[in-house]
């Protein structure tokens, strides 16, 4: 990324119901695998090939309070990339002084990525992430925990 300019990089959709939307998105042609015992209810990542652009997860609305908040609105969330940790910190500043609503500050996720969320004029949840980084992953959210 040259000057730091955000990149589309993954799509949440937020859901009260992950089967029902795997099987929408399935019968659409997504594939879809399953994932590791326990987190089929409340994860998915869809599988696009080799030149994928774009990473669509489908997550159930207790593991989106874990990354995001419990208030983070159902739909879909766009992610862009950024090209450091600290322009999410920066950027999360420059919106929300601007007036737009901060939904999740920035923090360290589990997932080793900067990582916060900001409401556009229309009501959709934007994240801002930075590249991963091992040295910042810590373990995911205990699945037994999720209502």
């Amino acid at each position: 990324m040259s000057d730091d300019h955000p990149i589309l990089d993954q799509v949440n959709l937020v859901t009260g119901d992950v089967a029902a939307s795997v099987e929408f998105y399935r019968a659409l042609g997504v594939e879809i695998p399953d994932t590791r015992p326990g987190w089929n209810d409340h994860h998915r990542t869809a599988n696009f090939g080799d030149g994928e652009v774009v990473d669509f997860d489908i997550d159930s609305v207790a593991f989106a309070a874990e990354w995001g908040t419990a208030d983070l609105p159902h739909g879909p969330q766009l992610v862009f990339r950024v090209e450091s940790r600290d322009s999410v910190d920066a950027l999360y500043a420059k919106l929300t002084e601007a007036g737009h609503r901060g939904l999740r500050a920035p923090y360290d996720a589990f997932w080793g990525a900067r990582f916060a969320i900001v409401e556009d004029p229309g009501g959709v949840a934007v994240g801002l992430m930075s590249e991963r980084s091992e040295a910042h992953r810590s373990p995911p959210p205990d699945i037994s925990t999720f209502g």
